[in-house]
């Protein structure tokens, strides 16, 4: 078996199984976990605060989406 096909383990506490009612929950609680999403979190609202962000009207017509 190569370490391309083996499979990862995934460790969190019973209590956060027992009170998720779907896979997304659990998904949500293991990302809240990582230190890199949680910085690129601070990084898009530190560049909401100082304006750099786009309406979503605007990012509908770059993206030609009605």
């Amino acid at each position: 078996m190569t370490t391309k096909n083996k499979e990862k383990m995934i460790s969190f506490p019973v209590s956060v199984f027992e009170t998720a009612e779907t896979k997304d929950d659990l998904e949500d609680w293991l990302m809240c976990q990582d230190p890199e999403f949680i910085n690129l979190l601070l990084e898009a609202r530190q560049d909401d605060l100082d304006g750099k962000g786009i309406d979503l009207e605007t990012l509908k017509k770059e993206l030609c989406i009605k």
